[in-house]
């Protein structure tokens, strides 16, 4: 008995975290797709009757909105803050004097959540607060920064502050890569005359392709479920401008009474993960298999 009970100890301990993710992870996923095929509103029905939440959806001019604002934000966010890191990762692979305080200073973000993030450069961004207030008390009266309360730029803002959060933690990956690249391939190729700018795109950045795809598919992942961030910065405005798939789902849940427009968007962001992770889980798996 005892015997049988020390062979039986791990699945004992794993049970419990094992049924809590099969219930609240996986059970409300498959609640999520079924509420978004009924006409749930306020309260959810369970009566299904098709695809009418998601037809709903998308001839919503907010939910296009809220799509189009995510494909400018995930791609000015996943470009620059890997060009950002990449740079930053190289500048410290330098061993410069100031490389400590360089990698304290973009590393500090990481250790911020992304509503103090989004408070903070609400502040600096304030045209009555920020660097508007600072540069005209400065003496320059006709200076203006108001991208925080103008409809068309306010996205942007989104996307400064989210580099300022991201950028550094790209730059920890890059830099554990470049780390770890052969010191005799580098020493080699300074021997026959290589200049550094050519061993770096030539040499070491292609061997980093794994260190690219990994990273990308985090900063995808953070886009499309970036939600605090929006909240803390702009609350989705000027209007519903800085709308994105996760505050509509939000707004339509919580504000709107909607849960059946919340389901169904859940559900296309689930999906737009899915098409991001599959690929990149399958090409790992083929990678080890082969």
């Amino acid at each position: 008995m005892i015997e049988w009970l020390e062979r039986q100890l791990p699945k004992i301990v794993l049970a419990p975290s094992f049924f809590a993710v099969l219930v609240f992870v996986y059970g409300f996923i498959v609640w999520t797709g079924w509420v978004s095929l009924t006409r749930s509103r306020l309260l959810p029905k369970y009566d299904i009757v098709g695809t009418i939440q998601y037809d709903r959806l998308f001839v919503s001019p907010r939910w296009d909105t809220a799509m189009f604002n995510l494909a400018v934000f995930g791609a000015l966010f996943i470009i620059i803050s890997m060009l950002l890191g990449l740079l930053l990762a190289i500048l410290l692979d330098q061993r410069i004097r100031t490389e400590g305080v360089i990698r304290t200073i973009y590393l500090y973000p990481m250790a911020l959540s992304m509503i103090v993030t989004g408070t903070a450069w609400k502040w600096i961004l304030n045209p009555g607060l920020g660097i508007e207030a600072m540069v005209k008390g400065w003496g320059f009266e006709n200076f203006s920064f108001r991208w925080l309360v103008d409809p068309d730029m306010a996205i942007y803002t989104v996307v400064i502050a989210g580099v300022w959060q991201a950028s550094g933690f790209v730059m920890a990956l890059f830099l554990a890569g470049l780390r770890s690249v052969d010191e005799e391939i580098i020493k080699a190729a300074q021997i026959d005359g290589i200049p550094t700018w050519r061993i770096y795109s030539a040499i070491i950045i292609p061997s980093m392709a794994p260190i690219f795809l990994s990273a990308f598919i985090v900063l995808a992942h953070l886009a499309i479920k970036a939600f605090d961030l929006v909240i803390a910065l702009t609350g989705g405005g000027p209007g519903y401008s800085t709308d994105l798939p996760a505050t509509y789902m939000y707004a339509m849940a919580f504000s709107r009474g909607d849960i059946g427009q919340a389901a169904a968007s859940a559900m296309v962001m689930m999906l737009v993960v899915f098409a991001i992770v599959v690929p990149y889980l399958y090409s790992e798996l083929r990678a080890k298999n082969d």
